[in-house]
């Protein structure tokens, strides 16, 4: 008999959570021994069950996908994380294996899709989705716009995509969990670093780069 694959689920939306579940409860090798709404309980729960991998959604209210990654890995920087989420623009699987993830795969894959990583990824191997390595079309600046956005810290660019999609800093504030003048003083840092003064170049960048899905 194989030996058991331990798995938190980092999800902030309930169903989706309680649909992972039962999918891989029908797997005998693999245990959901633990859940998680925000990326700050997963990493409180890492340290507290020390999974073998981690499913984690990158679009989460508080410090977000991304940080959480960077943060459990400064805890444990063996931790393996697998990354499940509707994002399928290369930009997203560049920033979350740039973080530190051991796999991406997306929330339309086939559901064996998901048993494969997480058997691959505690395996101690890297799994990416078939088809997510793609080449970005081409168009005017857009190897440019990839190589100012990957200058922007994890929480720079969860400020940028809210931003972009049209977010005032106050709603900003609420959905990241930080200080009015903290989401501010990022979107200056941002504006700055992609050399742009308005928000409407930000949706630009945004948009050529495939980052406006919700």
């Amino acid at each position: 008999m194989k030996e058991k694959i331990k798995v938190i689920l980092v999800d902030d939306h309930a169903v989706v959570r309680a649909g992972f579940r039962l999918l891989l409860s029908s797997v005998d090798h693999i245990d959901v021994i633990a859940e998680a709404e925000r990326g700050e309980q997963a990493c409180q729960l890492y340290l507290e069950k020390q999974p073998d991998v981690i499913v984690l959604d990158l679009s989460m209210p508080g410090i977000g996908g991304l940080e959480s990654i960077r943060r459990i890995l400064l805890r444990d920087s063996a931790a393996r994380i697998l990354v499940f989420s509707v994002h399928d623009e290369i930009v997203y699987v560049n920033r979350a294996l740039g973080a530190g993830a051991k796999g991406y795969i997306t929330k339309n894959s086939a559901p064996e899709i998901l048993v494969e990583a997480l058997e691959k990824i505690a395996a101690g191997e890297a799994y990416i989705e078939q088809g997510l390595r793609k080449s970005l079309p081409a168009q005017t600046n857009q190897a440019d716009y990839r190589a100012l956005i990957d200058t922007l810290s994890a929480r720079e660019f969860d400020v940028f995509r809210l931003l972009a999609k049209g977010l005032t800093l106050h709603r900003i504030s609420d959905e990241l969990c930080l200080g009015y003048k903290t989401v501010a003083n990022y979107g200056t840092q941002i504006k700055s670093k992609l050399k742009v003064s308005t928000t409407a170049e930000l949706a630009h960048i945004a948009m050529v780069l495939g980052v406006m899905k919700s």
